[in-house]
């Protein structure tokens, strides 16, 4: 009877890790890590909103699912009410994508989705939203592994996971690309080292396009060291913003470890670059490969 539990326990195990369910998708973000985020927040916003902002933090996942999500959901609306600068309204209910139930937003935020699939008129409902309506959209780590089977959404994120070649119990060296531009400002003109998962970006991504603000220091050692590694210009993005039709991106890779929502100057980050998103904060998004040195 043993035996036949172990083996019934292992075929579960098998079949939750192949759909990609590998935590709880409902277990809330502890009160310790809860109160380690208030503590970490920037206390006020960077400029004052143009009017009430709304945005919409999505959670669901149709591929892997990481267990950060409650945690930095929660981060979310820890930033939007102590910093005054929007409201946090979250859901997992894909219906949302449609253009009656987006209009009441400002931006979406993908909060470490993966492996979402959109019908076609959700597909058009959130593409129109930032590319037509001048909305934003908000990318943290894993919404980068989204729409395999809709390349124009994919390319709307500004590139797609591919592989992680930078282990989340690795600590890696990151470059500030762009020291003096305003989403930066946390980190004071220096780079850093950070112990979390780094993407490597393929697809739409590119400095032709993108104005990249942080990156992977290859000049590191340790950092170099990781096998898997498929960019033949090493340029392994982590944080960019663009300009897509009439909207605004912004992409942070950062967030597959707890500890980064509790982090101030990455919380400052991406508090600088949600408010890019809404509209509110005004900065050059010229693509880096365009700035005049």
């Amino acid at each position: 009877m043993k035996r036949s539990m172990s083996v019934l326990m292992m075929v579960f195990f098998l079949v939750a890790v192949k759909a990609g369910f590998t935590a709880d998708p409902k277990k809330e973000a502890s009160e310790a890590e809860v109160k380690k985020v208030e503590e970490a927040m920037p206390a006020k916003a960077t400029i004052t909103p143009a009017k009430q902002r709304k945005m919409l933090v999505f959670n669901k996942c149709e591929g892997f699912y990481h267990d950060v999500i409650p945690l930095a959901a929660k981060a979310f609306e820890i930033m939007g009410k102590k910093t005054g600068a929007f409201e946090v309204v979250t859901s997992d209910d894909k219906s949302i994508f449609s253009s009656e139930k987006l209009k009441e937003f400002d931006a979406v935020l993908l909060n470490n989705t993966t492996g979402l699939k959109l019908s076609d008129d959700q597909k058009k409902a959130l593409l129109s939203f930032v590319k037509e309506d001048g909305k934003g959209l908000i990318g943290t780590h894993a919404a980068s592994d989204n729409f395999g089977d809709w390349p124009e959404g994919a390319a709307m994120v500004g590139g797609q996971f591919d592989g992680h070649p930078w282990g989340g119990g690795g600590t890696w060296a990151v470059k500030i690309d762009d020291p003096e531009h305003p989403i930066n400002k946390g980190f004071g003109g220096k780079g850093f080292k950070v112990k979390d998962e780094i993407y490597q970006i393929k697809g739409a991504y590119s400095r032709e396009t993108h104005r990249e603000l942080l990156s992977l220091d290859m000049s590191d050692a340790e950092t170099c060291k990781p096998k898997g590694q498929k960019r033949a210009d090493k340029d392994n993005a982590i944080s960019w913003i663009y300009d897509f039709g009439k909207g605004r991106v912004f992409y942070c890779s950062l967030g597959h470890n707890h500890e980064i929502y509790w982090n101030p100057a990455i919380l400052q980050h991406y508090l600088d670059g949600i408010q890019f998103a809404f509209g509110d904060l005004k900065v050059d998004a010229t693509p880096t490969a365009k700035v005049k040195k």
